[in-house]
């Protein structure tokens, strides 16, 4: 009998080191494609020459970690019924999902280099009208959050357990329309619904915390509407996105919410430092970055 318990124990311990060995080259592969979703996010907006760097920049390592390791996808079928549903509220990082979308194959990642030029499918904030892959139009900050919501209820009504992921901004939950949908997501007990906040601190006029402070914290506050709530101290961490999520998975009864402390611009040489929300570099300063982000991109790839 102890025989058995040993040589049962012995092949428990087995599984549990090919299991991490095979997390770790997944979270490898994901770091990889987090800095490559940076890099292809750079040249998107500066073949515009400006727009918004910060929070696109801040997002790539939660879509590396959905559109890599998560989300259930078909790029040669975007409207599947039974897919995941990604919605970016804050329409403003379409550059950081147009990115990721071309790198998954829904189109040529060169094709969204005609960001926000006439006749272009890659508006500056998304648009499911045009980009294949986006799943809900976006742009008028926290009418994503409504109808991410509204999709989640029509999926479970559908009786679908595909999962809708959909991010805000901290900034964006100053409105009003995000809490109205949160309490209706808590209210539906939609589990199937995640809410990432890139909690990178700063909006369009300031610091969150000069502009409009969310007093015990934007956690708190989801915590109150009644939602499983993670906050994650490095939100740009792809193991711990990665992991909240399973997490979040498991919760029945409700909806989650996980905060993402990030950087924002974080890998833009000229935004990280000052956080800014929107920029508008000069060319120099563009090579600079895309040449940085081609090294950090290579130095990842090499580890």
């Amino acid at each position: 009998m102890f025989r058995n318990l040993f040589r049962g124990e012995k092949i428990l311990n087995r599984i549990r080191q090919v299991y991490a060995m095979q997390k770790a080259e997944k979270m490898q592969e994901l770091r990889v494609f987090a800095a490559q979703i940076r890099l292809e996010t750079l040249k998107t907006i500066g073949s515009l020459g400006f727009g918004h760097v910060g929070g696109s920049m801040s997002v790539a390592d939660a879509l590396a970690v959905l559109y890599g390791g998560v989300m259930n996808i078909d790029p040669k079928n975007p409207r599947w019924e039974d897919r995941d549903w990604c919605v970016m509220s804050k329409g403003h990082a379409g550059p950081a999902m147009y990115a990721t979308l071309g790198l998954k194959g829904f189109y040529p990642v060169e094709e969204a280099y005609t960001l926000n030029k006439p006749h272009t499918n890659f508006p500056s904030h998304t648009d499911r009208q045009k980009t294949p892959g986006v799943d809900l139009t976006t742009g008028s900050l926290g009418q994503g959050m409504s109808t991410a919501v509204g999709a989640a209820l029509g999926n479970k009504m559908d009786g679908r357990d595909n999962h809708v992921f959909v991010f805000v901004g901290d900034g964006e939950c100053d409105e009003g329309q995000v809490w109205e949908a949160a309490q209706f997501a808590a209210h539906y007990k939609l589990d199937h619904l995640i809410c990432f906040v890139d909690y990178n601190k700063r909006q369009l006029d300031g610091a969150c915390e000069d502009v409009m402070s969310h007093g015990k914290g934007i956690g708190a506050k989801f915590d109150a509407f009644g939602w499983n709530v993670i906050d994650l101290p490095d939100g740009n961490d792809v193991e711990a996105i990665y992991d909240a999520v399973q997490l979040a998975y498991d919760v029945k009864g409700k909806p989650t919410c996980i905060v993402l402390n990030t950087v924002k611009g974080k890998g833009a040489t000229f935004a990280e430092p000052s956080g800014a929300h929107s920029s508008q570099p000069t060319p120099e300063q563009w090579d600079e970055a895309i040449k940085a982000s081609e090294a950090a991109y290579a130095a990842v790839k090499a580890q």
